[in-house]
């Protein structure tokens, strides 16, 4: 869910950018970067019903993230509040 609410500010704005990730060991390692723009076929799948409650410092160190020249990536989620439903990312 915090990736997807970055993810789609970004291209609500118009902005494309670089998304990185490592792989786990277990598949091989590395590190896989992919460029999303606003003709990129995105879909983000969840498993479950319950609504995820979202940590407004982790969407902040990801959209920080985001905007920097290297893009986005993941970082460890911080400790902050948990607010339900949706957040809207400025």
């Amino acid at each position: 869910m915090h990736i997807q609410l970055v993810i789609t500010a970004k291209l609500r704005r118009g902005e494309p950018f670089a998304f990185s990730w490592r792989e786990d060991a277990s598949v091989g390692g590395g590190k896989n970067t992919v460029w999303i723009h606003a003709y990129s076929s995105i879909v983000f799948q969840y498993f479950g019903s319950r609504r995820p409650e979202v940590n407004r410092a982790w969407v902040d160190a990801l959209a920080y993230t985001a905007n920097s020249p290297t893009g986005l990536y993941l970082v460890p989620e911080p400790p902050g509040s948990a607010t339900a439903g949706n957040l809207e990312i400025a």
